[in-house]
């Protein structure tokens, strides 16, 4: 694995480019952005928010922390590493790094995967940004670990930021991929950050992804969506992946770990939530589509 320092971070204030010194991130127009001690920094302006702590909370970010490693998604990082280290193939050249960032990045399974799947590629340079300043903070904390328990090797050099998909503090044009992981895309944005011919890779649910959960807790289901999806504007299609398999939850904790970390546990009934914790064994199918969409030139 080989990582460098992301470098390509903006002003949310102004858009100006930041520069690190002083333990802070400073622009030209004297903005400046204290690192935290565990080694993020925010980068979300109080204008910008709509509540006091938006975003996950400290307990849905536990809940999935718990689910993540005990490696029920694997087989999707595995899938996305796989996606964005083909595309650092495709480099023209490979003197450079290679940027990406994961928006919506939650408490960093992805990218620390990704930064362990890439030993003999281009050199990652890593950037994981979150609205919930609780997913940032566990984020930065296991990284942190990660690197006392690797004191001979090279632990990841992942830039995690607490900011918002609606005004990415990333410099214009600047990135090779962008990975959006069940949540929130805002098009103009990731259009506006990627290079010309950079990748976006958006992972979501498919039709069948924890119906057995969804059939505990409603008491009936949507329909599906129907139809592919309209290419946005300023990207091209490129590659479409669906990925499908089956686990078995054990224990009530896995399974309340999993209805925790997502939006299902407040969309639910207080009945239907009742009958989700008097389970004591849960098989579910696990659905997601890959879709990638290439920056147009």
């Amino acid at each position: 694995m080989t990582t460098v320092p992301f470098q390509a971070l903006a002003c949310p204030l102004d858009g100006k480019p930041l520069t690190m010194a002083n333990n802070a991130w400073r622009c030209t127009a004297g903005h400046s952005f204290d690192i935290a001690k565990q080694g993020y920094v925010n980068l979300f302006p109080v204008q910008q928010k709509r509540s006091s702590d938006p975003g996950d909370s400290k307990a849905m970010v536990a809940a999935r922390q718990r689910f993540l490693d005990a490696g029920f998604y694997r087989p999707i990082a595995d899938a996305v590493s796989d996606a964005v280290l083909g595309q650092t193939e495709r480099q023209p050249t490979r003197d450079t790094s290679f940027s990406c960032l994961d928006a919506g990045c939650g408490e960093g399974y992805y990218l620390r995967r990704l930064a362990g799947a890439a030993q003999d590629a281009l050199p990652l340079a890593l950037m994981g940004l979150d609205i919930s300043k609780w997913a940032v903070l566990a984020a930065a904390k296991q990284d942190s670990r990660l690197g006392r328990q690797q004191e001979h090797s090279q632990a990841p050099q992942i830039q995690w930021v607490v900011g918002s998909n609606a005004h990415l503090p990333v410099q214009s044009q600047t990135l090779d991929s962008v990975l959006c992981m069940f949540g929130f895309p805002v098009m103009d944005e990731f259009a506006r950050v990627l290079k010309p011919g950079g990748m976006l890779l958006q992972v979501e649910a498919g039709p069948s992804h924890l119906r057995e959960l969804r059939e505990v807790i409603y008491p009936t289901l949507k329909p599906e969506r129907s139809g592919e999806a309209e290419v946005p504007e300023g990207f091209i299609h490129h590659h479409t992946e669906r990925l499908c398999y089956s686990l078995t939850l054990e224990g009530a904790e896995e399974i309340s770990d999993l209805l925790a970390m997502t939006p299902h546990l407040y969309r639910a009934s207080a009945e239907g939530r009742t009958r989700a914790a008097a389970l004591e064994t849960l098989a579910i199918t696990v659905e997601v589509r890959l879709v990638q969409w290439l920056r147009s030139e």
